[in-house]
This record gives structure tokens, sequence and C-alpha cells, in this order.
């Protein structure tokens, strides 16, 4: 896979870089906000210019927002850059490195039918860590 090659070697070389792709994002070096509406999670990230995420792999289809900045993005399919305001959907089974080439403001709007406001929970439901769990979660789901 193209984003495992790319997250390895970025791994390496850079002590900006906030996870790995094995383990759901909680760091303070890209701090989250956590908001709530009816059947709806807004997990915010704000990312300071040279840091890069590598997130888990998300589990529905959803949108994410680009408020602030410039990010480069790479999702598996390709590599693009996003200078904010902007939004995209998002496939499930998607899973991202995220570059900011500057300060950014980085929102996904997933799907919260409980209405849950538990985090562990709700990311337990919208991602999972790898392609095969991933897949097994979607297995489940039919």
């Amino acid at each position: 896979m193209k984003i495992n090659k790319i997250t390895k070697e970025l791994i390496k070389s850079s002590d900006k870089v906030v996870g790995d792709g094995t383990d759901i994002i909680h760091d303070n070096i890209v701090p989250l906000k956590h908001s709530f509406a009816d059947q709806l999670y807004i997990r915010q990230m704000e990312m300071k210019k040279g840091t890069m995420v590598i997130g888990a792999v998300h589990n529905h289809k959803h949108v994410w927002f680009l408020l602030t900045g410039h990010l480069t993005i790479s999702d598996n399919k390709e590599v693009q850059d996003y200078q904010a305001p902007c939004y995209v959907v998002s496939d499930a089974g998607t899973q991202r490195a995220i570059y900011a080439n500057e300060d950014s403001i980085f929102v996904n709007v997933h799907k919260n039918p409980s209405n849950t406001e538990n985090i562990e929970e709700l990311e337990k439901e919208i991602v999972s860590i790898t392609k095969k769990d991933f897949n097994n979660y979607i297995n489940n789901k039919i």
C-alpha cells in the first residue's frame, strides 16, 4: 500500500509525526476538540505547520472539512494538496497520512446514531486499526 511506504519513511525522518496507523490519535501535539450534535460526532484537530498525522482506517463514509490552512494528504489512492476552505466526502476504508504545510484546522464529521459522548465507544465504531480489522468490521455489519 502506498500510504504504508510513505508513512514508514516519514516516521523515520521526523519527530513531528503523530500516530503510525496502528493506534488512534490522542496527542497533545495535535490537540483534539470533540463536539456533538443530534446523531453526529465532530472531531476537530489543530495541526501546526510541519506536523504529520497518520490516522486509523475509517469504517464509514463521512465528510471532512479543512477550515483553515494548507494540507497535503495521502489516502491510499493519491496524494493531494488541499487549501482551506474545502471539504471532501471520504469513503469507508480510507486511511490518511496528513501533512500540515501551514497551521491548519481539520474536522471530521461522523455519524453517531446512539448520541453517545463516550469518545472511546465512538472510536470503536468509527475506525479500525488495520485493513483486516476494517474488513472484519464490514463483514460483521452485513
